[in-house]
């Protein structure tokens, strides 16, 4: 690789700092190994294996991927820095600390990629004495909160997919599937393509921590198995099954099972999914955008998710319901193991848990899932681009359920997004959610309150002026006035004026005065209530009384 390959290929994986990545220039590395607490390269391996996991880039200029490249190394050598980091990170887990070296070809500068595994579960690590942690750019010793989360981990001791399946052989893998495979691993690792051609099928998928000493794992035949070799597994099943529905029907039109190996059952998913163009009209434009109805990233991520976290001791298979013309649904079963998917998309860093961790890590190095664990949140990002509404999820029945819609449901929903493209990712999810009349919770209504993008009370919640006014359209701003309508005090004195106008009123007369000018957000029953308050609010002021035959009056 050249000089401006190797920063090229930094900026497409590693293109930008977070929890889970660092870059530094650290031109002296016997001195920035293991130096000042809080400034070297143990005390960032400490922080971010006590995230979850991640890298350092070291010789890389900070913010321009600009290779200056390491100068002084020291009596360092790769095996003997990994070594040292080990013996200096109390606690650091020894399997998946990796450090690859990459050296241009052209200057010769060199730059260390240090993959850092997470810590393990209940022990945080340890440098210089103390336990560290990212917070946005800074270091800082680890927090209480932090600690709690650590030791407090849900523990899965056992691993599905790294079983060795002894009957099974490498002729028991499908050539094609491992042949691309190849391909997939050397865009994952270009600066590897000399040694990899040169590596035979049983070093590679070993390498590609497929396989372990060339034994056949369970991960191997689920991604890689030839679909004769199922039996291997049994009773355990791996296969996806693809669905073809009407909207609002529950009938299959049309239906394909998908079986191993799934590496290559996913393009043949995608190739499934009726991806028609569609076309969307923007109000201020004569012209309409054309797109695909699906992102095919928003195709395989959930896909891919659902082959890595499936709980494959249900037995059962992963399932794929597409609706014409409307949305996707991929299922898988078991549980969604971080704490929310809020926290996945807007904490910007990699999920903290596996169920599949070896099946994980073979998809990851086969270029099948995100590398920093930002996949789940490009997908709202992609949805977001296009006006679309965001990926729903269900975790309900022990199931994990993704929903990917494919066109613009609520069209107020998608212009206040073309009119307001200042509106945070997290922001926009909360939305997202109210327009759909979905429950958020009290502190989340405080938040959205506090930025003043919604208004009204739990649970009859609305978007709000600041966001509605500037899109300009005149039916939004008619629903926002219907939504937010009028404080009591205007309701009750329209009871006094029309009591003062013709002398008495049944209770349908005031139903038929106030009903429809009270929040479209209400439901009849709630309007009820609220006229019920107002006129009990009245009579125990004393400005109207009830008769003997029910009607309303004013008190003399």
């Amino acid at each position: 690789m050249t000089k401006q390959e190797i920063s090229e290929y930094i900026r497409i994986q590693y293109p930008k700092e977070n929890e889970g990545c660092e870059w530094k220039e650290y031109k002296n590395l016997q001195h920035s190994l293991c130096g000042h607490e809080g400034d070297d390269v143990v005390s960032y391996v400490s922080a971010i294996s006590n995230m979850n996991g991640g890298s350092i880039i070291i010789g890389i200029q900070d913010n321009t991927f600009e290779v200056i490249g390491i100068q002084k190394f020291g009596n360092f050598t790769i095996e003997s820095a990994k070594a040292r980091i080990l013996e200096k990170c109390r606690n650091l887990p020894i399997d998946n600390l990796v450090l690859d070296e990459l050296k241009a070809d052209d200057t010769g500068e060199i730059v260390w990629i240090i993959s850092i595994p997470k810590h393990r579960p209940r022990l945080p690590v340890y440098a210089h004495n103390k336990a560290w942690q990212r917070v946005g750019d800074s270091l800082i010793e680890m927090k209480g909160e932090r600690r709690d989360s650590i030791l407090s981990e849900l523990v899965i001791t056992d691993d599905w997919s790294v079983g060795i399946v002894p009957q099974a052989t490498i002729d028991d893998l499908d050539l094609e599937a491992i042949e691309k495979a190849r391909k997939e691993y050397i865009i994952r690792n270009p600066y590897r393509r000399a040694e990899i051609s040169a590596w035979d099928n049983v070093k590679f998928l070993d390498k590609a921590k497929v396989t372990i000493n060339g034994k056949i794992t369970r991960a191997a035949l689920v991604l890689l198995g030839k679909e004769e070799s199922e039996h291997f597994l049994s009773p355990y099943v791996a296969c996806i099954r693809w669905s073809l529905r009407s909207v609002g029907s529950v009938q299959n039109k049309d239906y394909e099972i998908l079986p191993m190996p799934l590496l290559l059952s996913i393009d043949r998913l995608y190739n499934k999914v009726r991806n028609v163009k569609y076309r969307l009209i923007h109000p201020d434009s004569l012209f309409p955008d054309e797109m695909l109805r699906y992102d095919m990233f928003n195709i395989r991520e959930p896909l891919n998710n659902a082959i890595a976290h499936q709980d494959y001791t249900k037995c059962a298979r992963i399932e794929v319901v597409e609706y014409e013309d409307s949305h996707v649904i991929f299922q898988n079963y078991g549980e969604f193991l971080p704490q929310s998917v809020e926290n996945v998309v807007t904490k910007d860093c990699p999920e903290s848990v596996y169920r599949n961790r070896f099946l994980v890590e073979a998809m990851r190095n086969l270029n099948m899932i995100e590398s920093e664990g930002g996949g789940i949140k490009k997908m709202f990002i992609n949805q977001r681009v296009r006006f679309f509404p965001m990926p729903e999820y269900d975790f309900s029945e022990g199931k994990v359920r993704v929903t990917i819609t494919g066109k613009v449901i609520d069209e107020n929903f998608a212009r206040i997004l073309t009119d307001n493209p200042d509106i945070s990712l997290e922001d926009i999810m909360l939305l997202d959610k109210v327009q759909k009349n979905k429950v958020i919770s009290n502190e989340q209504i405080v938040y959205l309150r506090r930025k003043k993008l919604i208004e009204g009370r739990k649970p009859h919640i609305f978007l709000a002026h600041k966001i509605v006014s500037k899109t300009g359209d005149k039916e939004l701003k008619s629903q926002y006035i219907k939504n937010r309508s009028f404080d009591d005090e205007y309701f009750m004195s329209m009871i006094v004026e029309y009591l003062k106008k013709f002398g008495k009123a049944s209770r349908k007369d005031i139903e038929g005065l106030l009903k429809n000018k009270l929040s479209d957000v209400l439901s009849d029953r709630q309007k009820n209530n609220k006229i019920d308050y107002q006129l009990k609010k009245l009579k125990k002021a004393g400005v109207i009384k009830i008769d003997e035959k029910r009607f309303w009056l004013l008190n003399p």
